[in-house]
């Protein structure tokens, strides 16, 4: 690079002279580009740290111009003129500015170009423009990475619809960032007012004045406990929009006082529509499931009881407060309502086959009273999406007064109204298993077949009233005459039967001749009077071999008409005919 000692172009008295190589070596040593210029912008001395920073084919050489250097930076040839006019006319004493210079290799270098005019009377010569050049590519650079980290950061805010706060705690002033401006209806140019703090508390919902003061407390001390702040806050346009604001302290003084607190809000309206929404669907819900009569317990996939509705407490006996978090087999025993003996639970069958399990028949839930309810149940799963199990619901209603009419109805049809025994109906389907028993196992029934001697004098004399009462009386005799597993039943006006399962032919007959006995010994007393009665009975036996063309009913009928042939209040049996 060619250079000239920067003292040659100054005069310079003697007491100056012994320093010029001193200052020349000091110059040309220094690690910052330095240049001396006339005051129309000739270059009278450049040093070798310009070499350094711009290349040897760029470096300003002696007899160049000062707009050299600024010439590819745009408007900052025109910049540099106006602010060294500036300096020769004293309106100020320097000048810096950051400019971007041509390097050698034809790429751009930023650096810091400080200017200043050496005066006359100081320098003992002409005056002159001394450059001092400095690199600030690392600093550029840096503001550039820090600048597009910035917007990228922004950016994510801004499309997350996140305004930034920034609450300096010393000075009481307030920063919002554009979007913290946008979801209020802010104007951004407009200023942010002294009592921001006032006209903020304005904005919010009067419902959520006293929770948000009392959080912004929490807020300002980073308290551990205190994770997010939601509120409503009126817009501009007068609608409300809901704010979910996080923040925290991220400076403080000596003694640990927080100072500044920074933190952002985010518009979590929509969200708050969808949830309020929910909400109101989910009481509606409730309201439903409360309301139906139906017991109803929902479970997780483990079995646990989430949900009992009213119902479901009242026929359980268990309170909702108990039920939550038990498995539900504790709450819902169930057990045969013949046996007694404890059934499984129809929520582990569904569990276990991801099917609907029913229960329809007999089958009580014992409460914790001990009372037990005649129910009937289904427990149904629900499955997720992806047909995994998420838990199970299980209805259940209280059946127990249809089940007893169903009952009383089912007993209304085999039994006898007058008497309470079978009816001819009942008799016949049990005849007909008996004799299908007979045939398959080889085993011995009897049939009695009885008519009542001297009955329709009663019915006559002391009219039906007492005929009535007559036949109850008998037909507790008769039964009381019988075994425990035997089957007595009215099958006409004043005709009995009588099967006896797993009984042979003699104890049969001896079970015939007790049941005349007994009615014979009765003495019915009715207005004053009392009135006895017989019975003839007639006997057959069955066997898996097949009765006569007469029937077994036909035979014991038969046998029975023979004993009254014999002088009634007998029995016969039909194999002795």
């Amino acid at each position: 690079m060619n250079s000239a000692s920067p003292t040659a172009a100054i005069a310079k008295p003697g007491r100056l002279a012994r320093l010029d190589n001193i200052l020349d070596r000091i110059l040309d040593a220094a690690p910052v580009g330095m240049v001396v210029c006339d005051l129309a912008g000739v270059v009278l001395y450049a040093n070798t740290a310009i070499k350094t920073m711009l290349g040897q084919a760029a470096a300003l050489t002696i007899g160049g111009r000062l707009t050299d250097l600024v010439r590819d930076d745009g408007e900052g040839e025109t910049a540099v003129t106006l602010h060294v006019q500036r300096l020769i006319r004293g309106e100020v004493g320097s000048y810096r500015g950051e400019y971007r210079v041509r390097h050698a290799d034809g790429s751009l270098v930023w650096v810091m170009l400080a200017i200043s005019l050496l005066r006359a009377d100081f320098a003992e010569g002409r005056e002159c423009l001394i450059l001092q050049l400095t690199s600030i590519e690392r600093q550029k650079a840096a503001e550039a990475a820090l600048a597009f980290s910035e917007s990228r950061l922004n950016y994510a805010l801004e499309s997350a619809r996140q305004g930034v706060w920034d609450h300096d705690i010393r000075t009481d002033t307030m920063y919002y960032s554009r979007m913290w401006r946008v979801m209020r209806g802010i104007p951004p140019d407009e200023p942010v007012p002294a009592d921001h703090h006032a006209e903020w508390i304005k904005r919010i919902h009067p419902d959520d004045v006293a929770h948000v003061l009392i959080n912004m407390k929490k807020q300002d001390r980073g308290d551990d406990d205190f994770d997010a702040l939601e509120y409503r806050e009126r817009k501009r346009d007068g609608n409300y929009v809901w704010i979910l604001s996080r923040g925290k302290p991220v400076e403080w003084d000596e003694n640990g006082t927080p100072i500044r607190t920074l933190g952002t809000d985010t518009d979590i309206t929509r969200l708050k529509t969808v949830e309020l929404e929910l909400a109101a669907e989910k009481e509606r819900l409730r309201v439903t499931l409360e309301s139906i009569a139906d017991g109803m317990i929902s479970t997780d996939a483990m079995g646990t009881v989430i949900f009992m509705n009213s119902a479901a407490e009242l026929l359980t006996g268990v309170s909702s407060a108990d039920g939550l978090g038990r498995p539900v087999q504790d709450i819902f025993p169930l057990s045969s309502g013949e046996s007694g003996d404890r059934l499984p639970c129809p929520v582990s069958q569904c569990l276990e086959t991801s099917e609907v399990a029913y229960i329809d028949g007999d089958v009580l839930l014992t409460g914790p009273d001990g009372i037990g309810r005649d129910i009937r149940c289904t427990a149904s799963p629900v499955k997720t999406g992806d047909r995994g199990l998420a838990g199970v619901v299980l209805v259940f209603q209280d059946v127990t007064q249809s089940r007893a009419m169903q009952r009383a109805l089912a007993h209304s049809a085999a039994h006898d109204d007058l008497t309470g025994l079978p009816n001819r109906a009942a008799f016949e389907r049990a005849l007909n298993a008996a004799i299908a028993s007979a045939r398959s196992t080889q085993s011995t029934h009897c049939l009695l077949y009885l008519d009542l001697d001297r009955f329709k004098p009663v019915n006559d004399t002391a009219g039906h009233a007492a005929g009535d009462a007559l036949l109850r009386q008998i037909a507790q005799t008769i039964r009381g005459s019988c075994r425990r597993h035997d089957l007595a039943a009215r099958i006409g006006g004043d005709e009995f039967a009588v099967l006896l399962l797993d009984c042979p032919m003699a104890s049969g007959k001896a079970l015939a001749d007790k049941i005349v006995r007994a009615i014979g010994a009765l003495l019915f007393d009715w207005a004053g009077r009392t009135y006895r009665v017989g019975a003839s009975v007639g006997v057959t036996v069955i066997t898996e071999a097949p009765s006569s063309p007469l029937g077994f009913m036909g035979e014991a009928d038969a046998a029975c008409y023979a004993a009254k042939a014999r002088g009634r209040s007998t029995a016969v049996v039909f194999q002795s005919l």
